[in-house]
């Protein structure tokens, strides 16, 4: 059994017996799996990437980014659905998100700090908060 999928079942056999009071879903255009090395070619860390695409800008713009702290994180393929989903415990909450492609890069700066020239992080729309969720169930 490889990691991710032995990672998966763990996740999931904890998620059942604690279970988590709100599930959050969301879907972007792109994820990227971005591995970090600094100029000796050492691992500095790794993220993911939410990107959606801006039809104004007509390019992809960061929406969030998470450290990838568990194999759980790393987007796979969900055959029956045609895309991808990660799905994690991010803090109070299971996590799920989607999209319709997945990118791995390798690189020696963030790619994350660059995209805030292009769009500040107080602009960006973020990932659903289960705060936002409370709000959508009470508006008419």
């Amino acid at each position: 059994m490889n990691a991710t999928l032995l990672a998966n079942c763990v996740l999931w056999t904890t998620l059942g017996l604690n279970p988590p009071t709100d599930v959050v879903e969301d879907h972007v255009d792109l994820i990227e799996v971005n591995h970090v090395y600094d100029a000796k070619g050492q691992h500095v860390f790794d993220q993911t990437i939410y990107y959606e695409w801006s039809n104004v800008e007509g390019r992809y713009q960061v929406l969030a980014w998470r450290l990838l702290k568990a194999d759980a994180q790393i987007p796979l393929r969900d055959w029956q659905r045609g895309d991808y989903q990660a799905v994690w415990k991010d803090g109070p909450v299971l996590r799920r998100v989607r999209a319709p492609v997945v990118h791995h890069s390798w690189t020696q700066h963030d790619p994350e700090l660059i995209e805030r020239e292009f769009l500040p992080r107080d602009r960006r729309r973020e990932l659903t908060t289960p705060r936002q969720l409370g709000e959508l169930a009470t508006s008419p």
